[in-house]
C-alpha cells in the first residue's frame, strides 16, 4: 500500500496555488494607448516650451548682434565729441547724432556702463591699466578708454577701463 501512495504522488503534479488574475485584453490596450497618449503630451509640452526658449534667445542674440555692429558708430561719435573744434554748428550735429543714437540704444534695452568712479566689476569691465592713486579708493575707475554696452544680462561689450589701487 505504501508503494502504491507513492506511486500516485509521483504521478500527479502540484498544482500551484497561486491563481493569475484574468487581465482584460482591452483594459491592456486601453492602458498601452493611454500611456502612449501621455508619453505623446508630455513630449509636445517640452518642444513647445523649448522652441519659445528658442525663439525668445535668438531674438536677443539678433539684437545684441545689430547692437553690436553699430558700437564703432557710437565710438566715432563719442571721439568726435571730444574732439576740439571752433564750428558750432558741426558739433551741434555730431551731438544730436550722438543723442539720437543713445535714445535708439535706450529704446532697445541697452544699458551704457563704465564711468569714472564706478567700483571695478570683472563681470562688466575690461581693466587694462592700473594705476596707484590716494584720491581714489581701491578698485574704482579712474580712467574709460570705451564705453561697455549690455543688454538685460548679456554684456554686447565690455567696459575698457583703467582702476586704482
Amino acid at each position: 500500500m505504501a508503494e502504491l501512495e507513492k506511486e500516485l504522488n509521483e504521478e500527479i503534479p502540484a498544482q500551484e496555488t497561486e491563481v493569475t488574475p484574468e487581465v482584460d485584453p482591452w483594459e491592456e490596450k486601453y492602458n498601452a494607448e493611454h500611456d502612449a497618449h501621455l508619453r505623446l503630451a508630455a513630449e509636445y509640452d517640452n518642444f513647445r516650451k523649448r522652441t519659445v526658449k528658442e525663439k525668445e534667445a535668438s531674438y536677443g542674440n539678433g539684437k545684441a548682434d545689430a547692437v553690436a555692429k553699430l558700437l564703432p558708430v557710437y565710438d566715432n561719435l563719442e571721439r568726435a565729441l571730444n574732439q576740439p573744434t571752433e564750428d558750432a554748428a558741426y558739433k551741434k550735429g555730431v551731438e544730436m547724432t550722438m543723442n539720437e543714437l543713445v535714445k535708439i540704444f535706450t529704446g532697445l534695452g541697452v544699458e551704457i556702463f563704465g564711468n569714472v568712479g564706478e567700483e571695478f566689476d570683472p563681470n562688466l569691465h575690461n581693466a587694462v591699466m592700473h594705476i596707484d592713486s590716494e584720491e581714489l579708493g581701491e578698485n574704482t575707475i579712474a580712467m574709460v578708454f570705451q564705453k561697455g554696452f549690455k543688454i538685460g544680462d548679456k554684456v554686447v561689450r565690455f567696459a575698457m577701463v583703467q582702476v586704482a589701487n
